[in-house]
C-alpha cells in the first residue's frame, strides 16, 4: 500500500511533503487504535466491507465509523505535524 498517496487523499490543506512511506505506517501504527488503523489500511487496498467484516469482526456500521474517525484523525494539526517532513 502506498501511505502517500492514500493520505494525501484524504487529508486538507498540507503544508510541506510527507515523511517516506515507512515513517508515515510507524506514524499510523502509533496514532489510530488497532481498529482504526486495520480498517483504514483495508479500505485504502481495495478490500471490499464482507473481507473487512471477516478481518476485525465488527458489523458495516462499526466498520465505518473506525474509517471515518481515522479520516477525521488525519486532519487534526498535531497528526499532520508528526506526518509532514520538513527537511
Amino acid at each position: 500500500m502506498n501511505f502517500t498517496q492514500s493520505l494525501l487523499k484524504h487529508i486538507d490543506k498540507l503544508v510541506g511533503s510527507l515523511r517516506s512511506d515507512e515513517q508515515l505506517q510507524e506514524i499510523l501504527k502509533r496514532k489510530f487504535t488497532k481498529k482504526e488503523y486495520k480498517v483504514f489500511v483495508a479500505f485504502e487496498e481495495g478490500k471490499s466491507i464482507e473481507e473487512i467484516k471477516t478481518l476485525v469482526k465488527e458489523d458495516e456500521e462499526q466498520i465505518k465509523k473506525h474509517y471515518k474517525v481515522a479520516c477525521k484523525k488525519l486532519n487534526q494539526e498535531k497528526m499532520k505535524q508528526e506526518l509532514v517532513s520538513y527537511e
